[in-house]
């Protein structure tokens, strides 16, 4: 049995269901200087698979380095274009956009990791999960990566009638706070985590929650 590895690159899906006839949006590329968000492809592999193996990402987030072609394959599949339709069954999932980073010019790796937005004001993801989650790998930290993937994606939440983006974070990432503030969002709240809730059991006991008024 092939183990089930948690891809930064996947993020987490809020457990709601998916409204029946979503529509995805068509938007313009999303770049700002070096930075494209590209939609997940096989393509783009290799770069993802060196990014998780690069010695910061095995030494600073070692499940990374479990990452395989084939979970990456996987999640590919889950997400067509990076257009994840939302699920209904035993883990109700809203609709998401998902988008890798990738850099161009001189740098460490070529996939700098991960974004998705979430479409949905469901409680769970204005309460826990939040509209977009992020992950940036260690050797390209400090680029402010996270802040400028999500200023790209705000255009497409705005599209979709999103009057709020809520941002979650745990409240010991200093780093992710601090990409809420350069963003603008408003810290509001810092709210437990339900016990019986996906987060919880994977060591997420509370959450701030800021939020960018669109």
């Amino acid at each position: 049995m092939r183990a089930k590895v948690r891809l930064s690159f996947m993020l987490f899906r809020s457990s709601v269901a998916a409204p029946p006839s979503f529509q995805f949006l068509p938007h313009a590329p999303l770049v700002d200087g070096d930075l494209e968000l590209v939609a997940p492809a096989e393509r783009y592999f290799e770069y993802a698979l060196a990014a998780c193996r690069h010695p910061l990402t095995m030494a600073e987030t070692p499940d990374q380095s479990k990452i395989t072609r084939q979970s990456l394959a996987d999640f590919v599949a889950s997400a067509p274009n990076g257009h994840y339709p939302g699920s209904t069954g035993k883990h109700n999932r809203v609709p998401s956009y998902h988008f890798w980073m990738k850099l161009t010019g001189n740098h460490p790796v070529r996939i700098a990791g991960g974004l998705g937005l979430r479409i949905s004001n469901c409680a769970d993801v204005v309460q826990y999960v939040g509209h977009i989650g992020y992950n940036v790998h260690p050797p390209v930290r400090g680029m402010h990566l996270a802040e400028r993937s999500c200023r790209l994606v705000l255009p497409i939440a705005k599209a979709h009638g999103l009057k709020q983006i809520w941002i979650t974070c745990n409240p010991e990432n200093i780093a992710s706070r601090k990409t809420c503030e350069r963003l603008g969002a408003i810290y509001v709240n810092t709210v437990p985590v339900p016990t019986d809730h996906e987060l919880y059991a994977r060591g997420d006991k509370e959450k701030c929650r800021y939020r960018i008024d669109l």
